[in-house]
């Protein structure tokens, strides 16, 4: 598939700022982001949400037009997981290619953290970088990922040894 990633980054950038309302995985924009998955919006962890939700947008923007000719093959095509491994299995089912964590990232792919996390990366990096620059939901400006503290969606940069796969969502 030939596409604009950077788009989906931008999409993914859009967000930062957006902050959960009223108690820990609740707020407007995070039941908006649960919404594009396959699972009940509720109280449950949104980092996956917010990935699906940023894709969902990317693709009515037209994002893959060339290939998924049919609104119907794109709602087939989209993820829908509300779990941050289950991007691997969606791209597997696609034949999207599943990267090693040290590989070049482009912006736009997914990344995949070993702490059950899942975010944007917004910035290329070369291969075997320190650092990976992303967007992710359901994070805080200092926590790893989901806390009662109250999170949002926030610009991150993580270190390399927290990444557990790189997705390539589109050539």
């Amino acid at each position: 598939l030939m596409a604009d990633t950077a788009k989906l980054a931008e999409i993914a950038k859009s967000q930062v700022g957006t902050l959960e309302e009223g108690g820990n995985n609740r707020g407007p924009m995070v039941r908006e982001y649960q919404a594009a998955t396959y699972l009940a919006p509720g109280d449950w962890p949104w980092c996956a949400a917010f990935v699906c939700w940023c894709i969902r947008e990317w693709l009515a923007g037209g994002a893959l037009a060339d290939s998924l000719d049919t609104p119907a093959r794109v709602a087939g095509w989209r993820p829908r997981t509300p779990r941050a491994f289950g991007f691997e299995a969606w791209a597997e089912e696609r034949g999207l290619p599943i990267l090693s964590p040290r590989a070049a990232v482009k912006p736009g792919d997914i990344i995949v953290f070993d702490m059950s996390h899942v975010g944007i990366a917004v910035v290329g990096a070369p291969a075997g970088s320190k650092s990976i620059q992303t967007v992710e939901g359901n994070t805080g400006v200092v926590g790893l990922r989901d806390s009662a503290a109250g999170d949002g969606v926030f610009r991150k940069n993580r270190p390399r040894t927290m990444v557990r796969s790189i997705i390539r969502v589109a050539a």
